[in-house]
């Protein structure tokens, strides 16, 4: 096995050990949720195949799930995000990921703040939508939707800056 395989084999764990442990514990007046785990689906390596992260992000979701008892909500919104990753990638950071060159690690800290901030807000928006299931409770929705984007957000950057390797 090559160190990048097992590099993500670690994070993976790492990332749903801390979000068990800690995060899911961490529930705000119902509005603040963090879900850090997602910066395993964010700074998966770009050359990899899509397929492996489309799978990797259900079992990423389907753990978390089996811990929160959710019913499959973390596996759809996860996968769903894999999914549109691309598309994310390339409003991002434009040229560099159409040339393959994007390396997380030494990418200023603008347009990370960006795709972390699309990244999150999309699935939190998917995974809020699939918890309440109501089209009477979109304010609620929206609500939970935006504050607790806003902790991820907050965290994930803090985590992606101790965690960095800046080459620059």
């Amino acid at each position: 096995m090559n160190s990048a395989i097992t590099g993500n084999i670690i994070r993976f764990i790492a990332l749903v050990l801390v979000q068990v442990i800690i995060f899911n514990h961490i529930n705000f007046y119902g509005y603040l949720n963090p879900y850090i785990y997602l910066l395993f689906i964010a700074f998966f390596p770009v050359k990899d195949n899509r397929t492996i992260l489309i799978l990797t992000s259900f079992f990423l979701g389907l753990s978390i799930d089996m811990f929160l008892d959710s019913g499959g909500i973390h596996a759809a919104a996860s996968v769903f995000i894999a999914y549109i990753r691309p598309v994310l990638l390339k409003s991002s950071f434009g040229s560099m990921y159409e040339h393959q060159t994007i390396r997380f690690s030494g990418i200023d800290l603008g347009p990370k703040i960006v795709y972390i901030t699309l990244l999150v807000f999309v699935h939190h928006l998917i995974l809020f939508s699939l918890e309440i299931f109501s089209i009477s409770k979109i304010i609620f929705i929206l609500q939970k939707t935006l504050f607790s984007s806003i902790f991820t957000i907050l965290l994930s950057i803090i985590i992606s800056i101790i965690f960095s390797k800046n080459t620059k």
